[in-house]
């Protein structure tokens, strides 16, 4: 696949600099020799009952209207960070927040949260509360980790959060595509489709 002039390979990017880019997410992709499509996913699901998870969800919707969330800091410390704390208790997934990872000049920087139990996920938190740019940056991040990743699975999850709506991602790894979702999950209202969907990521 040829390369498309939307990245300067003489320049250095971090995977911040890609949520700043205005081009397509399709030209981007392709510069690294990945497709994009869009169209609404079937995730794996966990299937059994998450104990606990509705009075998690009683206790957000309690103390959600005391909090002001116009911040990404206020979004990613009562919003974010819960959700994954409460994905913890279900899988006991390692979490590690600011991963630094290094493939080359254009595939470096921080990962925002990286999850591992027997699979890897992403998730990213859109700044300035734009959607469509963090998932740009994700997918370039899904990329990075495609290339580095020592395992063996078919799949790359990721999602990108606003806090209160989240929107995922996948790389179908043989294919070099990634996909995107179409559907959006709303918390609280969505909270208990999300948390079976991120479950069943992560137990594989």
């Amino acid at each position: 696949m040829s390369k498309i002039a939307v990245i300067n390979p003489e320049q250095s990017y971090s995977f911040s600099d890609y949520f700043k880019l205005n081009n397509e997410p399709e030209e981007i992709f392709a510069y690294f020799g990945y497709l994009w499509q869009l169209e609404s996913l079937i995730l794996p699901q966990f299937e059994g009952e998450l104990i606990g998870l509705d009075l998690f969800k009683s206790r957000l919707i309690e103390s959600l209207p005391y909090v002001s969330l116009t911040s990404e800091i206020a979004r990613r410390e009562f919003l974010i960070a819960p959700v994954i704390l409460e994905l913890i208790h279900y899988t006991k997934a390692k979490v590690r927040v600011e991963y630094s990872l290094t493939i080359n000049e254009q595939l470096k920087g921080s990962l925002d949260y990286y999850l591992t139990n027997s699979q890897i996920f992403l998730i990213i938190e859109a700044k300035n509360a734009n959607l469509e740019r963090g998932l740009v940056k994700l997918g370039v991040e899904l990329i990075a980790v495609d290339i580095w990743s020592p395992t063996d699975s078919p799949y790359l999850y990721g999602a990108v959060s606003l806090g209160n709506i989240w929107q995922f991602m996948v790389l179908h790894r043989q294919e070099k595509t990634l996909i995107q979702d179409l559907n959006l999950y709303r918390i609280p209202n969505d909270l208990e489709d999300l948390m079976k969907i991120l479950v069943g990521i992560l137990q594989g």
